[in-house]
């Protein structure tokens, strides 16, 4: 499956719900989404149905995404019949980690290998500030319970955002003594911009990773652990798409930068988006989207086919540097 720029379509990326239990203010207002009726957003039977069709058409990875998708009914029930589509390779998931102590077991089970853990500041005032309700020590757990059992690899997904002073030393520091890979995002122009304080962006909050980069190297030459050095094809971790990745000498994971705005990936882009509320969002920039949920209910495989088909052909070149978008990020899918 490739789109009209020669680029094979092969990860689908699934978003369980706009809800979550944490309030992150780059992501969604302090009060939360509005809530959605019941039928507003799509069944765990009809991701299954969707899904399938899909992986017809060329999709051989699965994100699963939200909001926090382990708030969702029955993610686990649906990571379990996602497993047993032939053509599927690969299922991760995005989580804050939260409910990960609870669940990473039956998630385990159910056919989930990998996660990516979503947390942007080692300080635990800081924390409570960025999710406005959550603790860190509960994401610690969740992040240990995905290394007993078994996740692999275990990815840390940290934004930089200028406003908020982040150490990126000691996050760059996680992957010495544990298989943890650390990965710098770009605060990318999602939602309305509404500044660091708000539930929005501000450009002049965007760190391009290279200073991220010289900023690590720095602290880490003054303590002694030498510079990041760049890893070679075979120490990549799984499923390390976009990223750059470096590490620290004879440390045990690695340390990735993902440059969506300053270097941007746009030309391998491989990816089409899965809204809640059964949107195929094409690009994450990109405002234009398919309505599928119709042609899921009718029960018509054709009429699902056709409106993949119709996503790949708008699938644009790239983002053109396109700011703010009318949905914000946990209405997308992260």
């Amino acid at each position: 499956m490739k789109d009209n720029y020669g680029r094979r379509i092969d990860y689908l990326r699934i978003s369980l719900t706009d809800r979550c239990n944490l309030r992150c203010i780059y992501c969604m207002p302090e009060e939360g989404v509005p809530f959605r009726a019941h039928d507003s957003i799509l069944r765990i039977e009809e991701i299954v149905a969707f899904t399938q069709r899909a992986a017809k058409a060329g999709i051989h990875k699965i994100r699963l995404t939200g909001g926090e998708p382990l708030v969702r009914k029955g993610v686990v029930d649906l990571i379990r019949e996602i497993r047993k589509i032939p053509e599927i390779e690969d299922i991760s998931l995005t989580t804050n980690a939260i409910l990960l102590p609870k669940m990473a077991g039956v998630l385990r089970d159910a056919g989930l290998t990998r996660v990516n853990i979503s947390l942007d500041t080692l300080d635990p005032v800081q924390f409570t500030y960025i999710t406005r309700m959550g603790k860190i020590e509960d994401v610690f757990a969740g992040i240990q319970a995905a290394l007993d059992y078994g996740f692999d690899p275990v990815k840390i997904n940290a934004v930089a955002v200028r406003s908020l002073d982040q150490d990126f030393f000691a996050f760059a520091k996680l992957s010495l003594e544990k298989p943890l890979h650390v990965r710098f995002i770009e605060y990318m122009p999602v939602g309305k911009s509404t500044g660091g304080t708000g539930a929005g962006w501000t450009e002049a909050d965007i760190i391009p990773a290279n200073e991220i980069i010289e900023a690590i190297n720095r602290d880490a030459r003054k303590e002694g652990i030498g510079a990041l050095e760049p890893v070679t094809e075979g120490g990549l971790p799984a499923g390390s798409g976009p990223a750059i990745y470096y590490s620290f000498p004879e440390a045990q994971g690695t340390v990735g930068f993902i440059s969506a705005m300053s270097n941007h990936f746009c030309s391998s882009c491989n990816r089409l988006r899965l809204t809640a509320d059964g949107k195929i969002r094409p690009c994450l920039f990109s405002d234009e989207e398919i309505d599928v949920m119709a042609a899921i209910r009718s029960g018509s495989q054709e009429a699902v086919d056709l409106a993949i088909q119709q996503a790949i052909g708008i699938k644009p070149d790239e983002h053109h540097e396109e700011r703010s978008t009318v949905r914000r990020m946990s209405q997308i899918g992260g």
